[in-house]
């Protein structure tokens, strides 16, 4: 996809965004067209401005996006307790050899990120 044509789907997109605004509901059709240029945007935005975490604290909040989980979830995906993970994020404690083998293994963080960062 150009440059152009995402500009014109974005376009669609907000245009599609008012009228569900404005009327509270699209039509079947309008709904689908929706759906299909979203999609489309997003593949682009993925593509070409992709959000880079700087740190490991950044891909841990961006995996927790990306899979809806709160902070609570994290903890019980991770095998540990919530305040530990809030310790964690907050700067407070360091990372633990277990912590990031969990975020390697459960969250499908590359080691070697964890590794620079700890």
């Amino acid at each position: 996809m150009t440059n152009q044509q995402y500009k014109h789907h974005l376009e669609q997109m907000e245009g599609l965004l008012q009228m569900l605004t404005k009327k509270g509901k699209l039509t079947k059709q309008q709904q689908l067209q929706l759906d299909e240029v979203s999609d489309c945007v997003q593949e682009y935005e993925e593509k070409y401005h992709a959000f880079k975490p700087d740190n490991l604290v950044e891909m841990i909040e961006l995996r927790m996006y990306q899979r809806k989980l709160k902070q609570k979830d994290l903890a019980e995906l991770l095998e540990t307790s919530p305040s530990r993970i809030s310790e964690f994020m907050n700067g407070k404690r360091k990372l633990t050899m277990e912590m990031a083998k969990a975020l390697y293994q459960k969250l499908n963080i590359d080691p070697e990120f964890i590794l620079k960062q700890s």
